[in-house]
């Protein structure tokens, strides 16, 4: 993925997601794998991530990308179109691969009130597109973890965090061609990134997943000084709801183990066993913190 962006906006991309945890936990493993088809590369800081996707696209339609097919608006938008309802900028490489890349937009600095999903337009040679800034994804430009190959991750608590303040309820939401809610999914994510930090701590003697209250407390205070208390006792919502529901634990587990756990096969015991251990040990702390 680092070969394939142009070498002057490496710098300026952090990737998000299933590949950016496969990353960081089984990068030195080459027994263990995760399941994904789509690369989210988040382009940071604000201020400049709409040249850069600019750039990226154009490089990569030039090197015959494709902008995936058979997804809504597979082909690029005009002028004239409005900005939200442009394609997002999804682009398969050359080959035939079943594996695409998304290009999100690191947020703008955090105001109260304003809308935590906004959309930026990017023009290009080949049409118009957009590229979407998540208000909570401002938590992966927090401490990013650098790689080997120029671009950077972020850290799996800060996914974490954006995932439980991103789903306060289990919402009603398919994942487009599934019964899977989204919610599951990505709450489901939560668990699974708590998982993997323990059995990591366990493996190196490291104490990561200890630390995980404190790093968040002081991500909300850095990327939401004014709220950061209100949203510490709000992140641990959806687990809780998530945990109280057997179904849809259930159903987490199943998106989890064909995902992030898919060299791990876990348990249900075990899933929700890190579940409870991520309440007490990460979320009851943080909301402690926030009450100061």
């Amino acid at each position: 993925m680092a070969q394939a962006l142009p070498e002057a906006c490496q710098g300026e991309v952090i990737i998000i997601g299933s590949l950016a945890a496969g990353y960081y936990f089984f990068a030195d493993d080459g027994d263990k794998a995760i399941r994904t088809k789509d690369i989210d590369c988040m382009f940071s800081p604000h201020a400049k991530a709409v040249a850069a996707a600019a750039q990226v696209t154009e490089e990569l339609l030039a090197a015959q990308w494709l902008q995936r097919q058979g997804a809504d608006w597979s082909k690029p938008g005009t002028p004239e179109d409005q900005t939200d309802t442009l394609p997002m900028v999804r682009l398969k490489p050359p080959g035939g691969s079943d594996w695409f890349i998304e290009l999100l937009g690191a947020p703008d600095v955090w105001v109260p009130g304003a809308p935590m999903k906004q959309f930026n337009r990017v023009t290009t040679s080949a049409g118009d597109f957009a590229i979407c800034s998540f208000g909570f994804l401002g938590l992966a430009e927090y401490d990013p973890v650098m790689t080997q190959y120029g671009v950077r991750i972020a850290r799996p608590e800060m996914m974490a965090l954006a995932n439980m303040l991103h789903h306060p309820v289990i919402g009603p939401e398919r994942i487009s061609g599934t019964s899977w809610k989204r919610s599951n999914k990505d709450i489901g994510r939560v668990l699974a990134l708590a998982y993997l930090t323990v059995a990591r701590d366990s493996q190196v003697g490291s104490d990561d997943f200890e630390r995980w209250p404190n790093t968040m407390w002081e991500a909300l205070q850095s990327k939401f000084p004014s709220a950061s208390a209100d949203l510490a006792q709000q992140a641990g919502q959806g687990v809780r709801a998530l945990l109280a529901s057997p179904e849809d634990l259930d159903q987490a587990l199943t998106i989890a183990n064909v995902g992030l756990l898919a060299s791990l096969d876990v348990d249900r015991d075990a899933f929700a066993a890190t579940g409870r251990r991520l309440l007490s040990e990460v979320i009851e702390l943080l909301e402690e913190l926030a009450r100061g």
